[in-house]
């Protein structure tokens, strides 16, 4: 939904009355992940999506009557071997979409929640979407002990909701839990979604050179919050990187020791000067960060790694640094070498194998976590930032 917040805020804002549907469960091939959505106004005009196309006019017909005065509904939808021309997703997955109508009276916290995305605010949003409990009730959970609404079926409900949403939140997953009518965790009547907006991650590039231009716009286009850190002022400045969110001037070291880092972080050292790699990886590959990649020729990568070995770093902080940067695509210009180090970043997202979908068999979409389709991350799951799966890098979250 973060993808979509600015215009379904305006409508609610009016007073308009909008259909929103929402992915909240994907099973195999799915090509949209939970927390994906589409809002069709009162006018017919229509944002976002939930299916890249395969029933986006399926869910645009029953997302209009949703807003003309029907009820919240879960509708599935999936491929159909009797009738390969029935409504369905051509790529073999399944979804379960949530569609509900919107406006001030029956989403009262829409505001909120659209101010704390605009401002990085960390928030959740869990829904009834199934059972016995009242269907479309909200509860808007943040990090903090601050709570908005009510999810229809009495305090308890409520307080094991909160808990799980904040955990959720922490790591940065959306998906599916399930209660029973009083909040008991053993028992499966009652669906409640609970979608995470976390701020994006962040996206650390050092060396103010035209490559980090070129990565700084990849990260962009990938949902990080990128910042560009360069310790000489003549070419730290905003006009060389118009797509980095700040640039800064100030040794690298220095100011990595100075910045906050977790498991979401990505640092890609591209300076390839041991005055300022050495010193930088030293502090980088004793913090948390789900990737650390340094440019560079093979020699020089032997270099550093000696240089580090000298500083005192052990060989599993040394088994972190993702040297030379990149996948091996042959990349060449600026552009080219942040396409392969954008590619390497999704691969350990969500553990692709890194070869031609030609040359593999089996599922096309990796990182499915178990349980009713929790995602880590954003970008994927609501139209904001990525995560990271499982068991790839030191300090990932589990799903």
């Amino acid at each position: 939904m973060r993808d979509i917040i600015d215009p379904i805020a305006k409508w609610w804002t009016s007073g308009e009355t909008f259909g929103l549907a929402t992915v909240v469960r994907t099973f195999s091939s799915a090509p949209r992940e939970p927390g994906a959505a589409m809002a069709v106004s009162a006018s017919g005009e229509v944002v976002g999506s939930v299916s890249g196309g395969c029933v986006e006019g399926a869910v645009y017909e029953l997302a209009t009557d949703v807003a003309a005065g029907g009820k919240s509904l879960l509708r599935r939808y999936g491929v159909s071997d009797d009738d390969a021309f029935a409504v369905g997703l051509t790529c073999g997955g399944i979804i379960d979409i949530f569609v509900e109508p919107a406006s001030r009276e029956l989403f009262a916290e829409l505001g909120e929640v659209a101010q704390a995305i605009g401002q990085g605010t960390p928030v959740a949003v869990a829904t009834v979407i199934e059972g016995p409990g009242e269907i479309g009730a909200k509860r808007i959970i943040w990090q903090d002990s601050r709570t908005s609404g009510s999810l229809g079926a009495g305090d308890r409900l409520d307080q094991a909701v909160d808990d799980d949403a904040r955990g959720m939140l922490a790591q940065g997953l959306t998906g599916v839990r399930r209660y029973g009518p009083d909040g008991e965790r053993r028992r499966d009547d009652l669906a409640v979604f609970v979608q995470s907006f976390a701020p994006a991650p962040r996206m650390l590039v050092f060396g103010a050179i035209d490559f980090a231009a070129a990565v700084a716009r990849a990260g962009k286009f990938l949902g990080y919050r990128v910042t560009v850190c360069d310790a000489r002022p003549i070419f730290a400045t905003a006009s060389r990187f118009p797509d980095a969110d700040e640039v800064v001037t100030d040794w690298p070291h220095r100011y990595l020791s100075n910045t906050e880092t977790d498991s979401r972080t990505v640092v890609c050292v591209l300076t390839h000067d041991p005055k300022f790699d050495v010193p930088l990886l030293e502090v980088a590959l004793r913090r948390p960060a789900a990737y650390i990649g340094a440019m560079g020729s093979r020699r020089t990568h032997s270099d550093r790694l000696a240089r580090l070995r000298e500083a005192g770093l052990t060989e599993a902080e040394l088994a972190r640094l993702r040297s030379p940067i990149g996948l091996d695509l042959g990349a060449r210009t600026p552009e080219e070498t942040a396409i392969a180090i954008a590619a390497e970043l999704i691969q350990l997202r969500w553990g692709g194998s890194g070869q031609p979908l030609t040359s593999t068999t089996g599922r096309i979409h990796h990182g499915q976590v178990p349980g009713d389709g929790a995602v880590a991350g954003g970008a994927r799951a609501d139209g904001g930032s990525p995560g990271w799966t499982a068991g790839l890098l030191p300090g990932e979250r589990v799903g």
